[in-house]
């Protein structure tokens, strides 16, 4: 089974995050994809302290009725920051024999060099990579961290990278949507339409919470 891992904080889940999580389990033709909100992410707090459990709700609204899609509470089980390779570390123990693939957008993976333990996450998992608005990928080789390059080897036919290990890193391109949660927390904490940026569910939570409004 191919098994997709698309982490984040998700304040608040958006159709960016649905269209990247369909795009990579169409192009890698993965039978999962497991939406992983982060408890206490690692390079910045989570915007107006909005609680995991707000967080994972919109997540199960969000996902709710669409094939292949599910949600793991995974990172507030455990303590201690949300460390992408600790989170790809309990999913590899859990499903040994299945194939795992790490989605990340484009403007994460340029940033991937300054992660925790960031060479492991090459050597226990296949990467996705999603197009982003701005921040295109010229050379994929050169977007990798400095120190790892001569542990890939470049695919010309697909474009794929080839770790030593037999991993590989895919790049999905095409037209991102253009959608920002700090556009949408603050077009919320002002009251106003964000019907377009998130499902239905979603925006009618976020208005009759309140929740953005709460962190003004």
């Amino acid at each position: 089974m191919k098994i997709g891992l698309l982490g984040g904080s998700f304040n608040p889940v958006h159709n960016a995050h649905l269209r990247i999580a369909g795009e990579a389990r169409s192009f890698c033709r993965l039978d999962r994809v497991i939406f992983i909100p982060a408890a206490d992410p690692p390079h910045k707090p989570v915007a107006g302290d909005v609680s995991f459990t707000c967080r994972s709700l919109m997540v199960r609204m969000a996902i709710a009725g669409r094939a292949g899609f599910e949600m793991s509470a995974i990172e507030a089980e455990r303590s201690g920051k949300s460390y992408s390779i600790d989170t790809i570390k309990i999913f590899r123990e859990q499903f040994p024999a299945d194939e795992l693939f790490f989605i990340i957008g484009a403007d994460s993976f340029l940033e991937i060099g300054t992660w925790h333990r960031y060479g492991e996450i090459f050597h226990s998992c296949n990467l996705i990579v999603v197009e982003r608005p701005g921040r295109p990928i010229n050379s994929r080789i050169e977007a990798l961290p400095k120190a790892l390059r001569t542990e890939f080897v470049s695919d010309r036919d697909n474009g794929h990278l080839t770790h030593h290990s037999g991993t590989t890193v895919s790049f999905i391109t095409g037209a991102p949507l253009d959608i920002s949660s700090t556009e949408i927390r603050r077009l919320a904490a002002a009251d106003a339409d964000i019907s377009t940026y998130v499902p239905p569910d979603v925006a009618a939570y976020i208005s009759q919470q309140r929740i953005y409004r709460k962190c003004q």
